[in-house]
């Protein structure tokens, strides 16, 4: 209900005082991120012969007709 604004947790003091004496750990962290979640630009036209090359899902792939 009342959140506590001055407490501050020993690890976050810790990582706080870390990152403040060592800025290239911050940097390679983003370098990280970018490498997992930054993608390359979506070709238009590559993504439409995609989903016109796409086959469409049998509901029950095992029943045999």
């Amino acid at each position: 209900m009342f959140k506590n604004t001055r407490y501050v947790s020993e690890y976050t003091q810790f990582m706080q005082g870390y990152l403040k004496d060592h800025p290239d750990v911050a940097k390679g962290q983003v370098d990280g991120r970018a490498l997992l979640w930054d993608k390359a630009p979506i070709n238009l036209d590559e993504r439409e012969r995609a989903g016109e090359s796409n086959v469409p899902q049998k509901p029950y792939p095992y029943l045999t007709e």
